[in-house]
């Protein structure tokens, strides 16, 4: 079956869909419509008659019947903050958009439970906001928290920073609400940590990227609020030195670490020459930086003790070069903003090819140091340009351009790129998708690495829970 039918969307079935929602749930002119068609990076855009948005479970479910009666292909929305073209539509307008961003109610708050329900359309920073207010904390956070949607971060399942010690979005989830591709409802808002009565059918929605339905409400898990929080950046001589750093501050810390970041020179420097406000780290540059927080229940300052132990035993093993412990939380907060400014520092930078892969984390060094030679040798000139998560062996590995190539010369190298990053990815037992998803941008390599087998059972549940295709078609997966 096609991507997508290709035909655009009657005036009839506009009609059909505006009255479900009335006059202030859908847009429907050009300037209005632009904003969601569009992503916010990286030029993904398409074009469609109609976007609609919601107010109620209800009414997705209405939308949705609709359009499965009619055929009429769904493009489901959230913050628009995707970073592979997942969430917009194509450019034949045969596809609807439906946004879940009036679907805003708390619909519970659990604290017995460390629970809360919410809708699809609650932006991820309120609830961390709502949590804090209840001494909680909701840990999922990225660059994008101020925008983005919980209903996109549960459909891409969204990671970020602090996956090292809470786990990625499908660990925070508890129980979803969905509308299926026919217009029913699966109720699955089940606040159990344990329930073993079957297939745990949640987890194929999350991580889904809108193909099998339209997430409209969630349960949460919350935790307890760290009461002491250390913070450092730390120079390393090189990324095995980080990934020995990490075992040691594991061995000493246990689960207190809470994040541990990787940062290669080269885009400090972007950072510091493109963005204003920004300044060294340290006294002196290094070629390699770690940024790592540890947090717990203790008396406030009651972590930095252990911190400096840890990273003076790291010292004494040649695995430190320097470090500096925030002294204060605004000292903290400057070194986490260098850390979520790195994707404005590369756009200063110039054209750059994005990888979003994980590898074992004792695969980190060899990942990075082959990869950088290959590069250089296809490439000379080309700019190194890696940061990420390596405490759960994810990295943002983004080699730009060198500064002698003209930016549309150097895109054109994409595939070509992407198969040395992607073919050593696989070798060292890695993936090309670590938290972005594949959306439209991967579609082609995950087709290239994933076995018949995978892809296979992939269509079998897409065919199986929408037979139609209407379904963020031509994202994903193909059928």
């Amino acid at each position: 079956m096609a991507a997508h039918e290709g035909r655009p969307v009657s005036a009839d079935v506009v009609q059909r869909l505006q009255a479900v929602v009335g006059p202030h749930g859908f847009l429907d002119q050009p300037a209005d419509i632009a904003p969601y068609c569009k992503s916010w990076r990286d030029d993904w855009q398409g074009d469609v008659a109609l976007v609609l948005r919601p107010k109620s479970t209800a009414e997705v479910a209405a939308l949705v019947t609709i359009c499965a009666q009619t055929g009429t292909a769904i493009v489901p929305q959230g913050g628009n903050t995707g970073l592979t073209g997942g969430s917009q539509p194509h450019a034949d307008r045969s596809e609807v958009i439906i946004s879940t961003a009036r679907m805003t109610a708390v619909r519970e708050v659990d604290l017995a439970n460390e629970t809360v329900t919410l809708e699809a359309g609650v932006i991820l920073q309120q609830i961390q906001q709502l949590a804090a207010n209840h001494n909680r904390l909701f840990p999922l956070s990225l660059g994008a928290e101020g925008s983005c949607q919980i209903g996109g971060n549960i459909a891409t399942n969204a990671g970020g920073t602090q996956v090292i010690r809470y786990g990625n979005t499908r660990t925070l989830v508890l129980g979803l609400e969905v509308v299926l591709p026919d217009g029913r409802i699966w109720n699955g808002l089940r606040s159990l940590r344990k329930d073993n009565t079957g297939y745990d059918l949640k987890q194929l929605f999350i991580g889904g990227e809108g193909t099998l339905g339209i997430i409209t409400a969630a349960v949460l898990r919350l935790f307890p609020m760290p009461t002491a929080t250390a913070t450092a950046w730390l120079a390393v001589p090189n990324p095995g030195a980080a990934v020995a750093l990490l075992a040691l501050m594991r061995a000493r810390l246990g689960e207190q670490i809470s994040a541990f970041e990787l940062l290669q020179r080269s885009v400090i420097e972007f950072l510091i020459t493109g963005v204003p406000g920004h300044a060294e780290p340290m006294r002196e540059p290094h070629d390699w930086y770690v940024l790592v927080e540890v947090s717990g229940q203790g008396a406030a300052g009651s972590l930095d003790d252990p911190l400096a132990e840890a990273l003076s035993e790291a010292m004494g093993r040649q695995w430190v070069d320097d470090a500096v412990i925030a002294a204060s939380g605004a000292q903290a907060k400057r070194y986490w903003k260098m850390r979520e400014d790195l994707a404005e520092a590369q756009k200063v930078a110039g054209v750059s090819i994005k990888h979003d892969v994980s590898v074992p984390v004792s695969n980190v060094p060899a990942f990075l140091k082959r990869c950088d030679a290959a590069l250089e040798a296809a490439y000379p000139g080309i700019r190194h340009c890696a940061f990420g998560h390596v405490g759960d062996g994810n990295l943002h590995y983004n080699p730009v351009a060198p500064l002698n190539w003209d930016g549309r010369r150097f895109a054109a190298e994409r595939s070509a790129i992407n198969r040395i990053v992607h073919d050593l990815v696989v070798e060292l037992g890695g993936s090309i998708s670590a938290e972005h998803g594949i959306g439209r941008l991967r579609l082609d390599e995950n087709e290239h690495y994933k076995s018949a087998v995978e892809l296979d059972l992939m269509r079998t549940v897409k065919r199986a829970l929408d037979p139609a295709n209407i379904m963020n078609p031509g994202k994903m997966v193909r059928v």
